[in-house]
């Protein structure tokens, strides 16, 4: 293989081995539109992608809305309880039927309507009701009224997503028949619902928008080796050596031992450790170890060298004390300081100068990130 991009395309596939130099996606893959435009449906077309949070939308008729590559979506809470998820579109003429509508300030409507011809759905998604409109042709004079027939509720309903959750995390996939959520979450699943996650309310969202590819921000979450040169403040409490890269099928976590034990009250979970999750592809769950109350990720693409970063933080009580308030505002720094590291390595990719990146042996948690992305392309 090449290292250097010598121009004659002399890259290959990951590895499967990390020992091998060729354990790295190459650089294109960060940099060329084609790829954004297929990993839409490749990666986020197949695979179980986070939607939202379920304590968001507690009453019946709740909903917000969610954009997953070029899908629109309405996450609902239906009237028996159950979260659902549809296109947010009428099956009338292809309307979008209601305007963005963030988790941070949901909102409430007995029935889904379209603005466009008043096609009126059910929480279910079932077509509820049509405008007179459509039961009769007196606009037309080559029908009489009774060759109208009535539009099919079954044929007309919401097209559904597949939901699915762990707690009170929504998940939906696109494919028409996908793995279930509980094999792509494996070991996941089981410990996150052990955690009381559902008693934590969202009590801050921020986002930001950093100019590099999805996968560069996801490799620099997966690893530490970073840390002790860019992250200063943050490692000071921690026993860095001591930590620890854990990899599953799908997902990977970060274990980090704090120097000192904390207050037992200051934690959700009940190892003496932070426990920071990557779920594939571009989701995570931060469990602190400092304090009452966890955090997610969403890594969503905007291009292929544009991310949107939406860092979301649940704690008992919507109304930070100053001790969260503080806390957030330490995450807020580590992004920060993550987000110049990662945004001079597109620069570097996007140089052209080169072909193939590799990763070093405990890289092991980048090297699953890279693989599975070489998989879904392939498959």
């Amino acid at each position: 293989m090449t290292r250097w991009n010598n121009g004659r395309d002399e890259v290959e596939p990951v590895s499967p081995d990390i020992t091998e130099e060729t354990n790295a996606l190459p650089a294109r893959y960060f940099t060329d539109p084609a790829v954004h435009e297929m990993e839409k449906e490749t990666v986020f077309g197949r695979y179980w992608v986070y939607a939202g949070h379920a304590n968001c939308i507690p009453d019946a008729g709740d909903y917000f809305t969610r954009n997953i590559g070029d899908r629109e979506i309405i996450v609902v809470r239906t009237h028996d309880g159950d979260v659902e998820a549809f296109y947010n579109v009428c099956a009338h003429r292809g309307s979008a039927m209601v305007e963005e509508t963030p988790m941070t300030d949901p909102g409430n409507a007995g029935r889904i309507k379209c603005p466009y011809h008043l096609w009126t759905y059910d929480l279910d998604g079932s077509l509820a009701s049509t405008p007179k409109s459509f039961e009769d042709a007196r606009l037309n004079p080559d029908l009489e009224d009774e060759d109208v027939s009535e539009p099919d509720a079954e044929e007309n309903a919401l097209m559904s997503v597949h939901t699915d959750r762990i707690g009170p995390f929504v998940f939906v996939n696109f494919d028409d028949d996908p793995m279930p959520l509980a094999e792509q979450a494996g070991s996941m699943k089981t410990e996150l619902e052990s955690l009381p996650l559902e008693e934590y309310h969202l009590a801050r969202r921020i986002v930001s928008e950093v100019e590099c590819n999805w996968k560069v921000f996801g490799g620099n979450y997966s690893e530490c080796d970073h840390c002790q040169a860019n992250h200063q403040d943050w490692v000071r409490d921690l026993e860095l050596l001591e930590s620890e890269l854990e990899v599953n099928d799908y997902h990977w976590i970060l274990h980090y031992q704090h120097k000192e034990d904390v207050d037992d009250e200051m934690r959700i979970h009940e190892e003496h450790e932070a426990k920071f999750y990557y779920f594939w592809p571009n989701f995570t769950v931060n469990m602190y170890g400092t304090a009452d109350g966890y955090g997610t990720y969403i890594i969503d693409p905007i291009d292929e060298g544009r991310f949107q970063l939406v860092a979301d933080y649940y704690f008992k009580d919507p109304d930070l004390s100053d001790e969260e308030a503080e806390f957030v505002r330490t995450s807020r720094q580590l992004q920060e300081e993550d987000f110049e590291l990662v945004e001079r390595q597109q620069r570097g990719l996007e140089s052209g100068a080169i072909a193939q990146a590799q990763l070093g042996p405990n890289e092991h948690t980048v090297h699953k990130l890279h693989r599975l992305a070489q998989e879904a392309y392939e498959a």
